[in-house]
């Protein structure tokens, strides 16, 4: 059997070749799928077991938080273990539990198996860090951006096929049927992932510890972070309490449909390669800008969507595009900080991302119960707000004069 820590690094001249990186994405695509196949059944679930919209809810968040601890605790084994080892271990894992939680009788045990799905599902992120290491620097924006094409795409076709799953067979369905792709996913990449370099010898509480130690030393990784956490927030705020305001008056829809409201984010999954690729060319902080604006501006017509459902769909294909094509010229420049430590700067980056999910998802859905869908949108905006004040705080940073300082290292250098 392999060496869980030590490998010999691949071939640096040897260009990715089409077929890994469709792998990866599907990889991506279906490991994060499994965060989202509750958000359109979340009505489903709570007649289920005659649960309240709030307890309902709390699927999507506890699943986010189970994510949020497996991007603490799990993703930075990605810098210790070989990958080629760690993901299909961690796939054959989340298909385990996805059986779980198809099969959980109460309430309780489906919170628990949610917990540990979303643990798992940090598979996404070990496969992104991954594809960031096998790049050169020249196409890492651009390959990063696939990737996370293919992951968007998989979370999509995830609500819409969620949604058509749950009309056929009940809401236990799509999970069941996850379970399945999930372990097959793992044996193909058991078999293909390549080689990957060597992993330095050290203890895990030591590489634990080296994280927050990342926001702390680098301020282009602490700023990214915020605007991530911003920008996900601003997702769960529409996507939570939205099963919620469809499947009730005027609308009434049923879960395949609510799912098919999935597929109006392909225009985020069209944002992610384009962004990656304006990134590359040196214009991240234009992006920045663009897609802050451009995420405040989405609520407004959001706002009205409970009334008009034209309304609510160009607002929803305004918002996706502006959060990934946000999100993913953050990764671009994150990920060119520390080439030792990207599976470190991943957890310590999409901790702060779904600290903000978490907070959108539970602020939309608290907002939703007590004021409708106009509290949720007002949620919404607010992260809209932030992110817009992070960017105008830090160019006027920027502008402001001061002593000259020499950067510790190349790298410090990269754009904000």
């Amino acid at each position: 059997m392999d060496n869980p820590t030590i490998e010999k690094a691949p071939n640096p001249a040897r260009s990715l070749s089409h077929s890994l990186v469709l792998l990866m994405s599907v990889c991506t695509g279906l490991s994060a799928a499994s965060l989202y196949y509750a958000q359109p059944l979340l009505d489903s679930i709570r007649r289920a077991f005659h649960t309240s919209t709030g307890t309902a809810g709390l699927v999507v968040s506890i699943t986010q938080i189970g994510y949020i601890t497996g991007l603490v605790l799990l993703v930075p084994l990605g810098d210790m273990i070989v990958r080629r080892v760690l993901l299909p271990t961690m796939v054959a894992g989340l298909a385990l539990f996805l059986v779980l939680v198809s099969t959980s009788p109460s309430v309780g045990l489906l919170l628990a198996g949610s917990f540990i799905v979303g643990a798992l599902s940090v598979a996404a992120q070990i496969t992104v860090a991954l594809a960031a290491s096998l790049a050169s620097d020249a196409e890492r924006g651009r390959i990063v951006g696939t990737v996370m094409s293919g992951l968007l795409l998989g979370i999509l076709l995830a609500r819409t096929a969620s949604g058509y799953l749950a009309q056929l067979g009940g809401w236990r369905t799509p999970f069941r049927v996850a379970a399945v792709v999930m372990a097959v996913l793992a044996v193909v990449l058991w078999r293909t992932l390549p080689r990957e370099g060597r992993r330095p010898a050290v203890r895990y509480a030591r590489v634990l510890a080296s994280v927050p130690s990342l926001l702390r030393d680098e301020p282009v990784i602490l700023l990214r972070s915020a605007y991530g956490a911003s920008a996900f927030g601003a997702f769960n705020a529409l996507w939570t309490p939205l099963a919620f305001m469809l499947s009730s008056s005027p609308y009434h829809y049923s879960t395949s449909t609510i799912g098919l409201f999935g597929l109006l984010g392909v225009a985020g999954a069209l944002a992610a390669s384009f962004a990656g690729r304006i990134a590359d060319r040196g214009h991240a902080n234009l992006m920045t800008v663009l897609t802050a604006a451009t995420m405040l501006a989405s609520w407004l017509p959001i706002a009205f969507g409970h009334r008009s459902l034209a309304s609510l769909i160009v607002g929803i294909v305004v918002l996706d595009f502006a959060v990934q094509g946000l999100h993913i010229t953050n990764q671009s420049i994150i990920y060119g900080v520390r080439p030792e430590a990207r599976s470190r700067i991943t957890s310590a980056y999409m901790s702060c991302y779904f600290v903000g999910g978490v907070i959108g998802s539970v602020g939309a859905s608290a907002a939703y119960s007590a004021a409708g869908w106009t509290g949720s949108a007002a949620v919404g905006a607010a992260f809209g707000v932030v992110a817009l004040g992070l960017w105008a705080g830090h160019a006027g940073l920027r502008r402001r004069p001061g002593p000259a300082r020499t950067p510790r290292r190349p790298t410090d250098t990269v754009a904000a």
